[in-house]
């Protein structure tokens, strides 16, 4: 079994794992998972009304969040894919709140990295996607830096070169507003 299919196995396990993306490390789980879920915001130290990424290999990806209609509302969003743009998206009503926090957007984005687009196709669905800190440090950028704010506390960290460093935008689909 190579990485990506061990980090598939975990996720479908219930665990957590750290993965490169386009911009920095992310943590990541299965997002139906709320007991995963609520274990990566524990790490992070983050509130779960304030919502979660998800990212996916391909927009269709999210059809059991967001309604695929929707999209054709947004062109913009879809020409901005793949890459480091999250759109706050109207998701269904029955999106759980521990993806979606206090709002009825969900926050999406098609990854443009190879190892996270390989994961996402392999797991055969979308991911968590948050960065790999505790909040208020600044976002792992290395399996090495993410080791050293999660130590013995993931349940894997795939190897991999991150982008930029920069985190992705988050714009809301409706007003096209920048929000991050």
């Amino acid at each position: 079994m190579n990485d990506l299919q061990q980090a598939v196995a975990r996720l479908q396990a219930g665990g957590v794992i750290a993965y490169p993306t386009e911009t920095v490390y992310g943590l990541g789980c299965d997002p139906v998972n709320e007991s995963a879920v609520l274990r990566i915001l524990e790490l992070k130290q983050r509130p779960v009304d304030k919502g979660l990424i998800l990212i996916a290999a391909t927009a269709d990806q999210f059809k059991r969040y967001i309604d695929p209609a929707t999209f054709a509302r947004y062109p913009h969003v879809l020409e901005s894919w793949p890459g480091p743009n999250t759109w706050l998206i109207p998701c269904k009503p029955d999106t759980p709140r521990w993806l979606r926090g206090d709002f009825d957007t969900l926050a999406v984005r098609v990854i443009d990295h190879p190892v996270a687009t390989s994961l996402c196709k392999l797991f055969n669905g979308p991911i968590v996607s948050t960065s790999a800190n505790p909040a208020g440090h600044e976002p792992a950028m290395s399996a090495l830096e993410v080791k050293t704010y999660f130590p013995d506390t993931l349940d894997m960290i795939l190897n991999g070169n991150v982008g930029s460093g920069a985190v992705s935008t988050i714009r809301d689909a409706e007003t096209r507003q920048l929000i991050r």
